[in-house]
């Protein structure tokens, strides 16, 4: 398991729809001139990989992501790019560059993380500050600048992008650091690369501090990857919950966002017509 135990996969299930079309995984925006689209894994565990390509594909998705490097490389022979590598077995959320006894497995795992992802046009990888435990969070983000600091040099020379995931410490990772977005965006002006930035995850900023528009405007540059998630519960980013997605996504086309938006929700009904419903919202 890459991912936190707090991070249930959906039970769920596809049936593959007729028909298909290949995005290049170096295109800069989609057909229709909005952000490009990628699908989060791990809500569709249930589902087998080369079904939930097809699935992408015909909706009209670009990408599916937060894979190992085997997964990566099933979804790029589907036409599909993965928009989050992640980083590798040590890299999880509640262990992370906050503690210096992780850097030297990070770094390691890390580096060939990111050796793939440039083998294999893949823009991010990703990694976590980790859990407070105790330590203050000044001591904390030191520590992950002094971490970082040491592989973000390799990112630069193979134009890979690290991301850090801004998460909320209240309902869904307790006593995680990076759970605030100016400790986030501090964070990145410390580290000083453009290969260093923030996975913004409105789902979970909703939760820590609201004011998302405002917020995604003013740090755009610190931001390099989006995920989505109904608040509250993580389900459907439609009516049913409490963040207008329309005005969000049109709000990150405004800063010149030219990444991936990742589908970051749990549905509670049929997954093909959610995913269908959540791209006709977000373009």
């Amino acid at each position: 398991m890459f991912r936190s135990l707090n991070r249930r996969q959906a039970i769920a299930a596809a049936t593959v729809l007729a028909g298909s079309f290949t995005i290049r995984a170096d295109e800069t925006k989609s057909a229709d001139g909005a952000v490009r689209h990628s699908i989060c894994r791990w809500c569709y565990n249930k589902i087998p990989l080369d079904k939930l390509c097809e699935v992408a594909k015909t909706i009209g998705y670009h990408s599916i992501e937060l894979l190992n490097p085997p997964d990566a490389s099933i979804v790029k022979k589907h036409g599909l790019t993965c928009a989050v590598l992640m980083g590798g077995p040590s890299v999880k959320i509640e262990r992370g560059f906050n503690r210096t006894e992780n850097h030297d497995q990070h770094i390691k795992e890390l580096t060939e993380a990111i050796d793939f992802a440039a083998a294999n046009d893949i823009p991010n990888v990703i990694c976590f500050s980790g859990n407070r435990a105790g330590m203050p969070d000044d001591v904390g983000l030191k520590n992950c600048v002094a971490g970082l600091k040491r592989i973000v040099g390799h990112a630069e020379s193979k134009r890979v992008t690290i991301i850090m995931e801004l998460l909320n410490s209240k309902v869904d990772h307790r006593d995680y650091m990076c759970d605030r977005t100016d400790w986030g965006v501090e964070l990145v002006r410390a580290v000083g690369s453009p290969r260093f930035k923030l996975l913004y995850d409105i789902y979970h900023m909703q939760i820590m501090e609201g004011d998302v528009i405002r917020t995604i405007k003013k740090h755009k540059d610190a931001i390099a990857h989006y995920h989505t998630g109904g608040v509250p519960g993580r389900n459907e980013i439609d009516a049913t919950q409490e963040l207008n997605y329309r005005a969000i996504c049109a709000a990150i086309r405004e800063t010149a966002y030219q990444g991936f938006l990742g589908q970051e929700f749990i549905p509670k009904r049929e997954p093909e017509k959610s995913l269908k419903e959540a791209l006709g919202i977000c373009k």
